[in-house]
């Protein structure tokens, strides 16, 4: 990730910050801490492995059905050993990994893992990985290596690096996350310099050009997250009018010195460009307002 200058870019939520901090929540009991976990409504302490009667002595994986048969189109894999991990990040390449780490005790790791299922089915470009953190020592260990202590914990990667992660969520969470750094094949075009922008608005200019707007964020921005499915929605409902488009604005030097000609300090930012001039720009998540925006610079009047 490029260096950001906070005094450039700020993140601008709409709502409270705490509910997108990944920060451990102290209420919480650690991974490995020898003290009976006290009820959490998000995270469970990942606990050391009992002795199985089971004759196969694994772990199950956090799912209720009752022959743990899972449907022959789930993707989701499930890794026993460190190297079975590194190997499908490897195997990867580029694209979005998310990785679920959970325990077999944690009904909140239940709850979730059907989104993650879902979420596997809907997504073909996004790979997904279950980690069961006490399934094994080896697994245990794995944990402490990625800087996983409590569970659900999800991680996400891309060329085998992380860049994102989250603790305590909830499917519409996870599934906006998901959206957010992962969807390479909706119609929001994927800016990632200053020539992609300029070579976008020079496409667009003329009568026959749609009014453009651009989606500027940071990688890890809550509020930047928490809209984009909207983002998502608007650009396949306005195809024939209106370009959606993203940029992260530390993907990349290019990136930041853009915003920062363009005057964008706090995100996300929504710049509206129409024949090669920015017409006007919104700043925030709220999306009513955003939606309102887009009629007014489409020429719409809109009422409050």
């Amino acid at each position: 990730m490029a260096a950001i200058n906070h005094t450039f870019l700020s993140c601008r939520p709409s709502f409270p910050y705490s509910s997108f901090q990944t920060k451990i929540d102290h209420s919480s009991v650690s991974l490995y801490s020898a003290r009976k976990p006290r009820s959490d409504r998000h995270k469970s302490q990942i606990k050391p492995q009992r002795a199985s009667s089971s004759a196969s002595g694994t772990t199950k994986s956090p799912s209720k059905s009752a022959d743990d048969k899972k449907s022959k189109d789930e993707r989701v894999q499930k890794v026993h050993t460190a190297e079975e991990f590194d190997a499908a990040l490897r195997a990867a390449k580029n694209r979005l990994v998310v990785v679920e780490y959970a325990a077999s005790h944690s009904e909140n790791s239940q709850r979730i893992y059907p989104c993650m299922v879902e979420l596997s089915r809907s997504c073909g470009d996004v790979e997904f990985l279950l980690v069961m953190g006490d399934e094994s020592d080896e697994m245990r260990a794995l944990c402490r290596r990625e800087g996983i202590d409590r569970v659900p914990h999800f991680s996400f990667y891309k060329s085998m690096e992380k860049i994102h992660e989250e603790e305590g969520i909830g499917p519409d969470q996870l599934v906006g996350d998901v959206l957010y750094y992962g969807d390479n094949h909706s119609a929001v075009e994927q800016l990632h310099s200053r020539a992609d922008v300029e070579a976008l608005i020079e496409r667009e200019r003329g009568e026959e050009g749609r009014l453009v707007v651009l989606d500027v964020g940071l990688k890890h921005c809550g509020p930047c997250v928490k809209v984009y499915p909207t983002v998502l929605k608007l650009s396949r409902s306005m195809a024939g009018t209106v370009v959606f488009a993203r940029m992260n604005g530390d993907e990349n030097d290019s990136c930041m010195e853009f915003l920062r000609d363009m005057d964008v300090v706090e995100v996300p930012t929504f710049l509206f460009i129409k024949d090669g001039d920015i017409r006007g720009r919104y700043v925030g998540s709220g999306k009513g307002e955003l939606v309102g925006e887009i009629l007014r610079y489409q020429g719409v009047r809109v009422t409050y």
